[in-house]
């Protein structure tokens, strides 16, 4: 195996210890507590393990952790209250609303009643258009996650040619954004792209954010390039037992590990790296409230 293996958890773990150190300054020198609030509409198992995992890490980094639980079947009108009272809360400086919202709420209407300084998803349309722009704002977390781990792997990306996969709102999009802000070429390549493998042997750096399992061979990348697997599938796994599944990434792991230079592992890679980019984005979002500098290291 060629390629080096971008360790997610390790990385994931020192961004937290700095989330941490900040926190501390914070309270030490200016009696401040960054607090992060997070509401979950509804039972769906996956974003009750999730809410739970941020709230955990929320306090072992020394900050307040604020947990809303409504039942799926919240009128809208009470979501958004709740969301306008945590607003003009004072101890909180980061609100997340855990996304998928049942099907009676208007995702979007949600997202932009958050305060966008206090949008630690970075999902609010201001925060898009400050992004998109060049300006100071809350970064989506996984992509901001990639973004610390190549920045890591590769010093300065300038001038490098980089093809996202997945044009989404949540990933792909915002990850061209950053890209582009390190000055790199880059390409947003999707379902309709033609002739995806030569686009994608062009690049320096390949982050792939499609949902789908296994999309991407080795053959697809150029030697020595840097892949970020930001996807998360689960697949039969007969070779563990009957019904058993494993998770896999959107790219092949050994066959691209056989070409890439470096390469993120699922699991283990991007994911362990979005709940620490959420912390740090806390941190930051209670920095700027206060007027205080912001954490070195753990922003755009």
């Amino acid at each position: 195996m060629a390629a080096s293996i971008i360790d997610g958890k390790a990385f994931a773990a020192s961004v937290r210890e700095k989330v941490a150190a900040h926190v501390a300054r914070l309270k030490d020198e200016h009696g401040i507590t960054p607090g992060l609030a997070v509401v979950l509409v509804g039972e769906d198992p996956a974003s009750q393990v999730y809410v739970r995992n941020k709230g955990k890490q929320t306090v072992e980094c020394g900050m307040q952790s604020f947990e809303h639980k409504l039942p799926a079947d919240t009128p809208e009108a009470d979501l958004l209250a709740l969301v306008e009272r945590l607003n003009a809360d004072p101890a909180v400086h980061g609100i997340l609303v855990q996304l998928p919202l049942p099907d009676h709420m208007n995702e979007d209407a949600v997202i932009n009643a958050i305060d966008p300084a206090k949008d630690v998803d970075g999902f609010h349309i201001s925060n898009v258009g400050l992004l998109g722009t060049g300006q100071k704002s809350m970064v989506p977390c996984t992509p901001l996650g990639c973004l610390m781990m190549l920045r890591d792997q590769l010093g300065s990306l300038s001038g490098l040619d980089a093809v996202v996969i997945g044009r989404s709102n949540i990933v792909g999009k915002p990850m061209a954004q950053l890209l582009l802000g390190e000055s790199c070429t880059v390409t947003i390549a999707h379902s309709r792209t033609k002739d995806l493998p030569a686009v994608v042997r062009r690049a320096d750096i390949v982050v792939a954010a499609v949902g789908r399992p296994q999309m991407v061979p080795g053959d697809w990348i150029k030697p020595g390039a840097t892949v970020i697997d930001v996807g998360i599938n689960r697949i039969p796994a007969p070779e563990k037992g009957e019904g058993k599944t494993r998770l896999v990434g959107d790219v092949d792991f050994d066959s691209c590990a056989d070409v890439a230079g470096a390469i993120t592992p699922v699991p283990g890679g991007v994911g362990p790296m979005t709940i620490a980019c959420l912390l740090a984005n806390t941190v930051t979002a209670c920095a700027r409230a206060n007027g205080l500098p912001e954490p070195e290291g753990l922003t755009v």
